[in-house]
């Protein structure tokens, strides 16, 4: 069984399941909504299919066709970059800076990108303007799912922001300090780091120990 929180939104719970990895599982209402779904990381035959599948980006540890299908049924809507879209039909696609509304939830996308770490001189693991990151409005709830990013100047955008999932491993993402500068710029409610495999999350707690508005949860998300 996979961890899950309960978050309480003005109407339904939201409840979040930490599957692993930069892969979650979130149930609100009758809804259940599946983010960045591969088979490594859970038996999805055991799983509820989804109304809603969010895609990242299409690094093979986020995007993985078979699994968005064996997850799919009638009406499920998936929502990817347009790299993603390319390999599967009649998805929604989402560039940076849009907003829209997926069966009752506005949802927006940010960007998801690197600016420090590189592959090679001038080419980022994560380029500008090819991953989102998403921001999915549950009730009177805002949960920010950043995808695999440093902490880029366009989170300072970020507001009331209640949940957020932050990537924390090198060299793809961002290193502890990277995380907690993040974090600082909107000032999440809840934070989870996800996608953080060897790192030491202790690292993090220590540095955001003295911030008293944000709240460090560690869950398995190697």
């Amino acid at each position: 069984m996979h961890e899950t929180d309960t978050i309480k939104t003005a109407t339904d719970d939201l409840k979040i399941s930490f599957i692993g990895h930069g892969t979650l599982m979130c149930q609100f209402g009758d809804l259940i909504i599946h983010i960045d779904p591969v088979s490594d990381m859970a038996d999805y035959s055991a799983l509820p299919r989804a109304d809603i599948i969010l895609i990242t980006h299409d690094h093979f540890d986020h995007f993985e066709p078979s699994t968005i299908d064996m997850l799919s049924k009638d009406g499920t809507e998936v929502v990817s970059t347009e790299t993603c879209a390319e390999k599967i039909k009649g998805s929604i696609v989402m560039k940076n800076g849009d907003s829209g509304t997926v069966k009752g939830l506005p949802i927006d996308a940010v960007p998801a990108y690197n600016i420090k770490h590189m592959r090679s001189p001038g080419n980022p693991f994560h380029p500008k303007g090819v991953g989102n990151g998403y921001v999915i409005t549950f009730s009177d709830k805002k949960v920010y799912v950043a995808g695999d990013t440093e902490n880029i100047p366009e989170m300072g955008q970020l507001s009331g922001i209640d949940i957020a999932f932050l990537p924390m491993n090198l060299p793809y993402t961002m290193t502890p300090e990277m995380t907690a500068d993040a974090a600082l710029a909107f000032k999440p409610k809840i934070l989870y780091p996800y996608h953080f495999g060897d790192t030491d999350t202790s690292r993090l707690i220590d540095l955001l120990k003295d911030n008293q508005e944000i709240e460090v949860r560690i869950r398995d998300l190697q």
